[in-house]
């Protein structure tokens, strides 16, 4: 297995690619390229159904993805609001490669039988495939798919992220083979001999202790160890620095943990989601997902130093479990809400990656929502970096 990733800044997007594809030559032999993924910047929109051609004329990769982006990621650089084209591709010897492309109407249903999602991917369950998705976050239930491919496709890791490259519904533009579209979603399916070892990082901390939800109703959090939420979390604030006293009050947030198995949560193991709302008459809580009875939750807090040490943290627990060389490359899926508008610097989470993992090819994008597991379950975050490193399963 052999990655090479490149980037360009040039405006003009037929000699940005030039300059992609000819860094891509110096790294690795781009005549047994199996995969091609790229991320462009909107304002080189006008020539966007051309890249396709480009790409397959000068790489003839076995799998072409990508996504217009709001910042791209490549050669293990960030760019943020300018113009970047960020190319990476693959030598995947062992591993096969399927790719479909599908709009919201065309979703199964979410109780449908396993084989109608074996039907839309192409792929059997029994072959444990992987995937990476690249969604439009306007025109498909983004969680609807993750919900199906989870369900018929137990063990399998999916990551990947939500176009950013407009706002507008049809703005944003996906990639796949030779063709260009405007709604829906596009992945890659790897089966053989790769793995890919998700790592998300969702910039939070936790305050106080774990606790188990006593009450709930739907996505209300009504008690917490059969006390009322709000006065649990009254007694946290009074132990609070004056830092963490302001963070409460505009970057608070739940973590949840999703199995149902864990009953000593580590960092990685909870859910962040948003707290949307607190009934003061009755001290109940709304929170940004549904909630079970018996579910250990914690609270959490967020801020750049906060995302830092979330994210060094992880990135560690990662390197302390794998060989250095076991890499082979590695994709990056990071929220817009990240990069220099947190952190007041380029290239920070890029940057702690080579560090940590060390200096393998990266690339990626800054997206509206990005895709990852959490406690063995794949969902949409926010705030979050989520990588997928690719090995061999040896």
């Amino acid at each position: 297995m052999k990655w090479a990733s490149a980037l360009s800044e040039n405006p003009d997007t037929i000699t940005g690619l030039s300059e992609c594809i000819s860094e891509i030559e110096k790294q690795t032999d781009v005549n047994s390229i199996d995969l091609a993924v790229l991320f462009i910047t909107d304002d080189h929109k006008g020539d966007f159904r051309r890249i396709p051609l480009v790409i397959h004329e000068r790489l003839n990769p076995t799998q072409f993805v990508g996504c217009s982006a709001g910042g791209v990621i490549g050669n293990g650089k960030e760019v943020e609001h300018r113009s970047g084209i960020s190319l990476t591709v693959a030598s995947l010897p062992q591993v096969n490669l399927n790719s479909f492309h599908v709009d919201d109407d065309a979703l199964p249903d979410l109780d449908a039988p396993p084989t109608e999602w074996e039907t839309l991917t192409g792929m059997s369950a029994d072959k444990d495939p992987q995937f990476l998705i690249i969604t439009d976050p306007f025109t498909i239930r983004s969680q609807n798919l993750l919900l199906g491919l989870d369900y018929a496709f137990k063990k399998g890791t999916k990551i990947g992220g939500m176009a950013s490259g407009s706002s507008p519904e049809g703005g944003n533009t996906l990639f796949l083979g030779d063709k260009t579209f405007d709604s829906g979603a596009v992945a890659i399916i790897f089966d053989g001999n790769i793995v890919i070892d998700p790592v998300v990082a969702q910039g939070c901390r936790p305050i106080g202790t774990p606790m188990r939800i006593t009450r709930s109703e739907r996505n209300v959090l009504i008690e917490l160890d059969g006390r009322p939420t709000v006065e649990i979390l009254k007694e946290i604030y009074k132990d609070l620095t004056s830092h963490d006293r302001e963070l409460v009050r505009h970057s608070l947030f739940l973590g949840m943990v999703m199995d149902k198995f864990e009953e000593d949560p580590q960092l990685g193991d909870f859910l962040i989601r948003n707290i949307v709302g607190i009934d003061p008459s009755t001290g109940a809580m709304a929170i940004g997902e549904g909630l079970e009875e018996g579910q250990i939750v914690q609270f959490h807090l967020r801020d750049a130093n906060t995302s830092q040490e979330d994210l060094s943290g992880i990135l560690c627990n990662y390197s302390d479990q794998h060989a250095p060389m076991d890499s082979a490359g590695a994709l990056l899926f990071s929220c817009l809400g990240r990069g220099e508008y947190l952190y007041g610097l380029a290239d920070h989470d890029t940057n702690m990656f080579k560090d940590i993992i060390g200096d393998i090819p990266l690339g990626g994008f800054f997206c509206n929502g990005e895709i990852g597991p959490v406690g063995g379950t794949t969902y949409l975050h926010g705030y979050t970096s989520s990588f997928g490193i690719f090995r061999t399963r040896g």
